[in-house]
Formats: C-alpha cells, sequence, structure tokens
C-alpha cells in the first residue's frame, strides 16, 4: 500500500528513502579509455585523473556539473587561498583528498531523497492545489512543442534517481522564465502564481571553462586561488548545502563568490518519487539574482559595458554577462576572450569587454612561471540562447576553441591583437563573399538574402578549421604579424576558391544581365562579369592587398557591400576569369 510523507511525496511503503550522491553513481564521465561511466561523487574525485571529462545529456548539463565539482573542491580544500598553494595541488597526484572526508562530513546534505533537506530541493515544497506536473519541466533536452524530436516522445513520464539529480543541479543554473506556479509560503504568490523572476544564473552567462587533458586537470585549472586580484572572495561564500535548507520563497540570499554563484539556487524544486524512479516535480521561483557587476564573483563568462544600464542607474562602469552567439563559432568570437587587456581606456572608468576572470587566472599561472609558456589552453564556450521572453530554450551553444596561452599573458599583447584582427579578416572576406552572392542573384532577379546567407555560411565552413589550427600554431612562431600575413593568404585563396565556384555556376541569366534600382535610387546594369569585378576588389580591400590603398593591411576597414553598386571598387584590375574583360557597365 502507498502512503504518502508531506515532506518526500508519494514514498511507498517498501521505497528506497535514500539516494546518497556521495556514494550512489549519478555522474555521467568518459574515460581515459573512451569508454563511458556513471560515478559516486567520491568514485569522480578518487578517480579524476583517470578520467577525461563529465559528459551529460546536453553541454549544459555538463557545465553546470563541473561548476558543483568545483563548488565541493573549493569548499573541501578550502582554498587554494594563494597561487603558492595552487602550485603545491598541481603537483600533488592525490590533491583532491581531504575531499573524501568533507563528502562525509555533508553526506546528509547530499541525500536526494532526505525527508527534510533533500539536495538542492525544498521537502514539502507544494502548490495551493498540490499539483504534481511532469518531468519535461527539469528535462531540457525535449524541445518544447516538437516532442518528435526527442527520444523521450511525447514527455517525460519517468527518470531514474540519478538522471533525476542530474536535472535537478541542471535545473537551477539554466531553467526557463515565465509564469510558474505559486508556492504555499511563497509571498510573491499573485493569483496562484509568481511572475517572471528570470532564467537560471547560468542561463544568463556566456560560459567558459579550461578543459585539462583529465578531469583533474580540469578542476585544477579552474580552481582560481583567492588572492586573484580580479575576483573578491568573501568569508561568507559558501556552497548551497552549507546553506540553511531553503523554505518554498525567496531567501534574500547575497551572493559571496563563486561557491555561491556555482551553486546558486535560482529554483525550488521537489522531486515525487516511488520505488521505481522519479515520476513528476514541483518547481517554482526560487532566489533571484541580478547580474549587473557581479563580475568580481563570476569568473565563469565574458563581461560588457552597459551603457543603458549606466544611463538609468547614473553610475559607471555597469557590466553585465556576455552572452554567446548561438551563430558564431567560438574562434569568431575571439575578441571577448582576449580584449580588455588590448584596449587602451585612456583614462575612462574601465574597458568596454572585460574577458572571463578564469583566463585571467591561466594567464597569471603563465606569467608567474606554474604552466609552460608554450602550453594550449582549450577553452569550452556553453550557453544557451532562449527565445519567447525567456520561456523556452532556442539554441544550446557548445564549442571548444584551442589557444597558445601566449595570446593571454599581457607580455606581448601583438599576439592577441593579430588573433583577433585575424578572425576580423575572416568575416569582412566572407561578407564580401556573400555579398558576391546577393549580386549574382540580383543579376538574375531573384532573391538575395537567402543566397547570401548559404554562401556565408559555406564561408566561414571552409575557414573554421583552419583558423583553429593557424591560432594554435601561434605558440610556435617569432612574430605574430608576419604569422597575420600567411593567414591572410589563406584567407584569400580560400574564399576566392569558393567564389570562383558561385562564378561557375551562375548560369546564363546572371551572365545575360539585368538592370537594377541600388538603395540610393540610382539605377545600373548588373551581370555575373560585373559581379565578379566587384567581389574581387572587396576582398583585395579585406585582406590588405598591398596593390589597394585602402586595404584592411594599412589599418582600414573594408565596408564596400553589395549596395556600392557601380562605386564599388571594380577598377582594381582582372578579375582572373575569361568573362572580366568584356565587362562593360551603363548607367542609367
Amino acid at each position: 500500500m502507498t502512503t504518502t510523507d508531506p515532506a518526500g511525496g508519494g514514498i511507498a511503503a517498501n521505497d528506497a528513502v535514500s539516494f546518497d550522491l556521495t556514494s550512489q553513481p549519478w555522474i555521467g564521465v568518459l574515460r581515459s579509455d573512451g569508454s563511458q561511466d556513471e560515478l559516486s561523487l567520491r568514485q569522480v574525485f578518487a578517480q579524476a585523473d583517470d578520467l577525461r571529462c563529465v559528459v551529460g545529456e546536453l553541454a549544459t548539463q555538463e557545465f553546470s556539473l563541473v561548476r558543483l565539482l568545483l563548488a565541493v573542491a573549493h569548499d573541501a580544500l578550502d582554498g587554494p587561498d594563494d597561487i603558492e598553494e595552487w602550485a603545491e595541488l598541481w603537483e600533488d597526484p592525490d590533491c583532491f583528498a581531504p575531499v573524501q572526508a568533507y563528502l562525509e562530513e555533508q553526506r546528509e546534505r547530499f541525500d536526494l531523497l532526505h525527508p527534510s533537506a533533500p539536495f538542492l530541493q525544498t521537502a514539502g515544497l507544494r502548490t495551493a492545489k498540490d499539483d504534481v506536473f511532469s518531468l519535461n519541466r527539469i528535462v531540457a533536452d525535449v524541445p518544447t512543442g516538437q516532442p518528435f524530436f526527442s527520444a523521450r516522445m511525447p514527455d517525460v513520464r519517468r527518470l531514474s534517481l540519478a538522471e533525476a539529480a542530474r536535472w535537478v543541479v541542471h535545473v537551477h543554473a539554466y531553467d526557463t522564465s515565465g509564469i510558474k506556479s505559486g508556492m504555499v509560503g511563497d509571498d510573491r504568490v499573485k493569483g496562484g502564481k509568481v511572475y517572471p523572476l528570470g532564467t537560471g544564473w547560468a542561463g544568463g552567462l556566456g560560459g567558459v571553462f579550461v578543459e585539462g587533458r583529465t578531469l583533474r586537470e580540469t578542476l585544477l585549472l579552474n580552481l582560481v586561488a583567492a588572492d586573484t586580484e580580479a575576483l573578491d572572495f568573501s568569508a561568507g561564500d559558501r556552497p548551497a548545502w552549507r546553506h540553511e535548507p531553503c523554505g518554498p520563497g525567496s531567501d534574500g540570499w547575497s551572493a559571496a563568490g563563486p561557491r555561491d554563484l556555482y551553486t546558486w539556487q535560482s529554483r525550488r524544486v521537489r522531486l515525487h518519487h516511488d520505488a521505481n524512479g522519479v515520476h513528476g516535480v514541483v518547481l517554482g521561483y526560487g532566489d533571484p539574482l541580478v547580474a549587473r557587476n557581479m563580475h568580481r564573483a563570476e569568473p565563469m563568462t565574458a563581461w560588457r559595458r552597459s551603457p543603458a544600464q549606466e544611463k538609468k542607474l547614473g553610475r559607471a562602469p555597469m557590466y553585465l554577462p556576455l552572452e554567446h552567439d548561438p551563430y558564431r563559432s567560438a574562434w569568431r568570437g575571439i575578441a571577448s576572450l582576449l580584449a580588455d587587456r588590448l584596449e587602451d581606456t585612456g583614462g575612462t572608468e574601465g574597458p568596454s569587454r572585460l574577458r572571463p576572470r578564469v583566463l585571467e587566472w591561466v594567464a597569471r599561472l603563465v606569467t608567474e612561471g606554474h604552466l609552460p609558456r608554450r602550453f594550449l589552453v582549450r577553452t569550452r564556450v556553453v550557453g544557451v540562447q532562449y527565445g519567447t521572453q525567456q520561456s523556452v530554450i532556442d539554441e544550446v551553444v557548445d564549442d571548444r576553441l584551442d589557444m597558445p596561452v601566449v595570446l593571454l599573458h599581457g607580455q606581448d599583447p601583438a599576439y592577441a591583437a593579430q588573433a583577433i584582427a585575424a578572425a576580423e579578416d575572416a568575416d569582412r572576406a566572407v561578407r564580401a563573399l556573400g555579398d558576391l552572392a546577393a549580386d549574382l542573384a540580383r543579376a538574375t532577379g531573384s532573391e538575395q538574402e537567402g543566397p547570401k546567407a548559404t554562401a556565408r555560411a559555406e564561408g566561414f565552413d571552409a575557414l573554421d578549421h583552419r583558423y583553429r589550427g593557424w591560432l594554435t600554431d601561434m605558440a610556435e612562431v617569432p612574430d605574430p604579424f608576419e604569422h597575420r600575413l600567411t593567414w591572410q593568404r589563406q584567407v584569400r585563396q580560400s574564399v576566392g576558391r569558393l567564389g570562383d565556384r558561385l562564378i561557375a555556376t551562375a548560369g546564363d541569366a546572371a551572365w545575360e544581365g539585368r538592370m537594377y534600382t541600388d538603395n540610393k535610387g540610382s539605377t545600373h546594369w548588373l551581370n555575373a562579369g560585373l559581379a565578379d569585378v566587384w567581389f574581387r576588389g572587396r576582398l583585395a580591400r579585406a585582406l590588405g592587398d598591398p596593390d589597394s590603398p585602402g586595404s584592411a593591411g594599412s589599418g582600414e576597414k573594408a565596408t564596400a557591400s553589395a549596395d556600392d553598386g557601380p562605386s564599388g571598387p571594380e577598377s582594381t584590375g582582372p578579375t582572373g576569369t575569361e568573362h572580366a574583360a568584356t565587362v562593360s557597365e551603363v548607367h542609367v
């Protein structure tokens, strides 16, 4: 017979009354031999040197689990206090030994089914109507409104205790916003509901962390020391399980440092379970957190200055997390990982961007001699893009970028400057390719945006692997300026070939051409030959062609686009195609 425990929720008399996350396997890992496994918290730390990484159903789940492990490590080691203490940990193969005693001490708070303090949950959490909701509310890999794209079709009816624990960690970090059910005892409830208070804390970040060759290295490389100048480590900083158990409403906490933020309780959760696992959930808002100027507490994101917030609040500088663009590879956004050390603020109140402080920390490890100067930093970027007023997850961002650490430390800023400039070279060149595709479509009277977007996607795909390899090679080159010239030659060759292909497949209608009206109201003749000439000129300007005085190589940015029309750079000389010599232009 099933009885109901008001604290645990739907527990049968013969059900398990405990699921100890310190001893029960629940964290997915990839072993060094390539096999996958599930391990307990104790096992993860004991075997960290034999594990490659944490794995999860989504990259965001991996990010939230790594942050959980970091909170455990920081708290168990009570540090590291300074870089020398960190160096001792790096050299000690048994550096995580204190974690075992720590987990034993905290074991009661790591029980997923504890009657009064279940792990990252609120005992007795309930709505006025005692609603129990579908597990879709915490499982983020079921597309909203598109269950046919999920192996869990049509909804999530049951989870194992291990998987439920992973999604509990994830929901605090990445839950959507929107109207949520009100909980009994929460003074924010109006009409049975709580109105939007924002996403989970990590959902507003452009998540960044450093990956090592093993999970041990990953945890240590992200274990920022307390003497780090760019971060504040308060004595009150502690993870969620060392706070008092949450009530149904906001407890009014303020984040004191990374341990707080890595385990921030942005939601109130209660799992409903039986002998066979978890079958339902109660989910409401927890402690909201304003992201403004949290850059001295949160090391795992880049930050941007917000003029709008500065104007609104009358204070400056005001920084907000810099979120990832799901439509840009990590290398295209490399400026956000490097930029603030390159800016000359000229006496203003701060740079326009701050790079992730975890990368600042790794740079310091190299500068002070604890890591080799040629160390390759494998930067992992993770994030989400929300849609419809942040009530659904539209896209998950997951990418890696191997960077030589010479880009991060300030001894020679030219390396970082040329890496950023090289990404801008690629962007300008691909923009020229997209403009060529648009011109060819215009020459036939066809729609232009589709071909333009397709050409740009092909251009970035062609350069993706090349840029990553070029960036890695920076660790060995003596002259970053010459290295960038090598990159420009590669871009010119790759994008030029793609342009040749577009011209070759343009079709008879494009070669015959037609009249068109530009955005200034002037009418011109356009065919494939003229489009080709314009493309070659734009590409030369974008990549610093020595014969082009307005080239990017001279410090100017190429701005020509398809709307330049006949005033575009068609006078830059032969195009290398058999049609170029026959091009003529008619102005009306």
